[in-house]
C-alpha cells in the first residue's frame, strides 16, 4: 500500500457506518415516543430492554410472538419513492397476528435490510414503523439497519420485525371457544394491506398500467391506491375482547391466503363458517385486479382479502353488542356469516372453491362462501 494507493476500506467496499449513524439520529425522536417506563436503556444498544414485572399481576401469563414482512408491496414504495408508510404494513402483520389470540403486544423489534444506506430513507421506514407501534399501543425497543451491497441495489430495501405479547391463559382466544351458532363479525380492511401483490403487480404488467395512473374508480393513482398503509386493528381488537357484553371467542387476521383459509384456522374440528358473499360490498381496487387480469373469483378469493381485514367470531347474543362497540371505535363492521356444524364426510367437493378446509396445515374447521358479492 502506498499514499497513492491506501488500500479498501469499508466505505470502499460500499458499507458506510456513518450514514448507519445519521439514519439513527433522524429516527431516534419517533422511536422514543414509543417508549413507555418499562423500556429502559435508549436508541443504539445492542439488547431492547422491557420491565416485565408487570407479570405478577397475571396469575398464568402466556407469552405470545410473531414475526413477518411486507412482501413486494416494498417495491411499491420504493418505485414511488415513499417510505414513510410501509412501516403500517410491517406493524400491521405482526401485532394483528399477536393479538388473534388475545395477547396484548408489549414490544417490536425491527430489521431492514437495504442496498445502500441512505440515511433520511431509512429513518422515513422507522418513523413508520413507530407511528404505527404508537397506534397499536406497542414499543419499539430496537432493530438493526443492514447494508448489503452487491446482494441489493442501491435503491433496494427490506424489512421485517418481531413483537412480543402476553395473554392470561383464561383469557386465551381461539377455536376452544367457538360454538355452533357464533356469529362473525367482518371488520373492513384498509384496502390491500399486504398480501397478494406478486399477483396485483403481474396484473398491472400485463394491462400495462403504471403507477402514476390516475382511475376514477379509485379517486387517486394506482400507485398511491397500493400504497394505502394496512390498518393495525391490535387496540382496538382488545377493545372489543375486553367487553364482556360482545362475547368475544376468537379472531383471525386476514392475510395471506385470503379470507376463507384464515378463517379455517380459528375453527374447531365440526363447524364451518358459512360466509355471506352479498354481506359487504368489495372495494373498487379488488374489482380492478380481477378485470384488469382476468382473475378468477377463486384466485381472488384465495389471495387477497377483498375488504375484509380482521374477523370477530362472537356468541350469538353478542353480535349487537360487538357491532356497538366497533361503531363506537370507529371500526366499520357488519354480520359477515354464522358459524354452524359440519360433517366432512358429508360435505361437497372443495374443488368448486366454495368450500376451504385443511389449510396452512391445521386440521380444524372448515369456511363456506355463499351467495356472489355486490355488484
Amino acid at each position: 500500500m502506498t499514499a497513492e494507493n491506501p488500500g479498501l476500506t469499508y466505505a470502499a467496499a460500499g458499507v458506510d457506518t456513518e450514514a448507519g449513524d445519521k439514519a439513527v439520529e433522524l429516527m431516534k425522536d419517533a422511536v422514543r415516543r414509543t417508549q413507555g417506563p418499562q423500556v429502559l436503556g435508549g436508541v443504539g444498544g445492542f439488547a431492547g430492554l422491557y420491565d416485565f414485572s408487570q407479570v405478577a399481576t397475571y396469575r398464568r401469563p402466556l407469552l405470545a410472538t410473531s414475526t413477518d414482512g411486507v412482501g413486494t408491496k416494498v417495491a411499491i414504495a420504493q418505485a414511488m419513492d415513499i417510505h414513510d408508510t410501509i412501516g403500517f404494513d410491517l406493524v400491521g402483520m405482526v401485532v394483528d397476528d399477536i393479538v388473534v389470540v388475545g395477547a396484548k403486544p408489549l414490544f417490536m423489534t425491527d430489521y431492514i435490510a437495504c442496498g445502500k444506506v441512505v440515511p433520511e430513507r431509512i429513518a422515513g421506514i422507522v418513523r413508520g414503523i413507530a407511528a404505527a407501534c404508537e397506534v397499536a399501543g406497542t414499543a419499539l425497543v430496537g432493530g438493526e439497519t443492514a447494508e448489503h451491497p452487491g446482494l441489493l441495489a442501491e435503491d433496494e430495501y427490506d424489512v421485517a420485525g418481531a413483537a412480543t405479547g402476553v395473554v392470561e391463559a383464561d383469557a386465551l382466544l381461539g377455536p376452544e371457544r367457538v360454538r355452533e351458532g357464533d356469529v362473525l363479525i367482518g371488520l373492513a380492511s384498509s384496502g390491500l394491506h399486504s398480501n397478494g401483490y406478486s399477483l396485483v403487480r403481474a396484473v398491472l404488467k400485463h394491462a400495462g398500467w403504471g403507477l402514476e395512473r390516475h382511475v376514477d374508480e379509485l379517486g387517486r393513482t394506482v400507485g398511491e391506491e397500493l400504497l394505502e398503509p394496512t390498518r393495525v386493528y391490535a387496540s382496538d381488537c382488545l377493545a372489543l375482547a375486553a367487553d364482556d357484553a360482545a362475547q368475544v371467542h376468537a379472531y383471525t387476521h386476514v392475510t395471506g391466503g385470503g379470507l376463507a383459509a384464515n378463517l379455517a384456522r380459528v375453527l374447531p374440528a365440526g363447524l364451518v363458517g358459512v360466509v355471506d358473499r352479498a354481506s359487504w360490498a368489495v372495494p373498487p381496487v379488488f374489482g380492478l385486479v380481477r378485470e384488469l387480469g382476468g382473475v378468477p373469483r377463486r384466485d381472488l378469493e384465495n389471495t387477497l382479502n377483498l375488504g375484509v381485514g380482521m374477523v370477530a367470531i362472537v356468541g350469538a347474543d353478542g353480535a349487537d353488542a360487538a357491532l356497538a362497540r366497533c361503531a363506537a371505535l370507529g371500526l366499520r363492521a357488519w354480520v359477515l356469516g354464522t358459524v354452524e356444524s359440519f360433517d366432512p364426510e358429508a360435505a361437497q367437493d372443495t374443488a368448486d372453491g366454495d368450500l376451504v378446509a385443511g389449510t396452512k396445515g391445521v386440521q380444524a374447521g372448515a369456511v363456506r362462501l355463499v351467495g356472489d358479492y355486490v355488484a
